[in-house]
């Protein structure tokens, strides 16, 4: 870990996340991120809007956010702060789904709503990071689950 990067961050922006993590539209699912604790845990933020091309088809006529991008979601606050922790040489690596294990999704999420991403590192060896993941709006739980991942160059 690098240990000359700050303890706490208050926000990085979508400029930011855009030259840390090679995902775009349409699959960038994060706005931006706050409250980053250098190598432990960091909160995506997505506004979560009717113009996502996911609603075309997830249901046009009651739209709700797929729950696997909510998943993925959490992945991608999860590579955001891992790049953040390990600096600069890191940015524009892939991170790789290794297991998603205990998914659950407890509540719809609708256009109009905030997502609050929460990611919390459990561990990590090398390449190999796991986390906790939560997806709330307001205080309310949308979604949950442990997941690992690898990060790896191109």
């Amino acid at each position: 870990m690098d240990t000359t990067r700050p303890d706490k961050i208050a926000e990085i922006d979508i400029q930011r996340i855009l030259e840390m993590i090679p995902h775009r539209y349409p699959f960038l699912l994060i706005d931006r991120v706050v409250d980053v604790i250098s190598g432990e845990s960091a909160v995506g933020i997505k506004n979560v809007s009717i113009n996502e091309i996911y609603f075309q088809g997830h249901f046009p006529q009651h739209p709700v956010m797929p729950g696997v991008l909510m998943i993925e979601a959490m992945a991608q606050t999860a590579a955001v702060l891992v790049v953040h922790t390990l600096g600069r040489e890191s940015e524009g690596k892939l991170v790789y789904f290794m297991s998603v294990d205990n998914a659950r999704f407890r509540n719809p999420v609708f256009p109009g709503d905030q997502l609050h991403v929460k990611v919390v590192r459990k561990q990590n060896r090398g390449s190999v990071w796991k986390f906790d993941g939560s997806a709330t709006v307001g205080d309310k739980l949308m979604a949950e689950a442990t997941f690992a991942a690898m990060i790896r160059d191109r």
